[in-house]
């Protein structure tokens, strides 16, 4: 009897993961592929297989892309006005979602969302005083 190790298919790629991974590493400078898988919430092969299809596409590039070197992704031109057109979307998508026309329901999610958030700043990186 032989068992066969049944492999799924890969997950369908999801514009808002990459939508996600444009916006991190346009965000944040000298973000690693750990970092990035982190805060997407995926696997650091699949983020290493998503920067390729980035580059791929235009979108992204890494100035370092050599054995041994850390990264240093950046978007391209072309990804950079990606973002920007997304960017136009989702705030549509939070004005139907969120505004003044939307469910009261979803508008107190948003009004709890904001007041949750309205006192925080960003404070001094590491611990360190200003």
């Amino acid at each position: 009897m032989t068992t066969e190790s049944v492999r799924p298919d890969p997950p369908a790629t999801s514009p808002s993961i990459v939508l996600l991974t444009l916006a991190h590493i346009a965000g944040v400078p000298k973000a690693s592929f750990s970092d990035l898988a982190r805060m997407s919430g995926i696997t650091v092969q699949s983020v290493h297989t998503g920067v390729k299809g980035l580059a791929g596409a235009g979108l992204v590039r890494d100035g370092k892309a050599r054995a041994g070197s850390a990264s240093t992704l950046e978007l391209t031109p072309e990804g950079a006005r990606l973002m920007r057109e997304a960017m136009k979307v989702v705030e549509d998508v939070e004005e139907r979602l969120f505004g003044p026309d939307a469910d009261p329901i979803q508008r107190r999610i948003a009004d709890t969302v904001r007041a949750s958030f309205a006192g925080l700043s960003p404070g001094p990186p590491d611990g360190a005083t200003s």
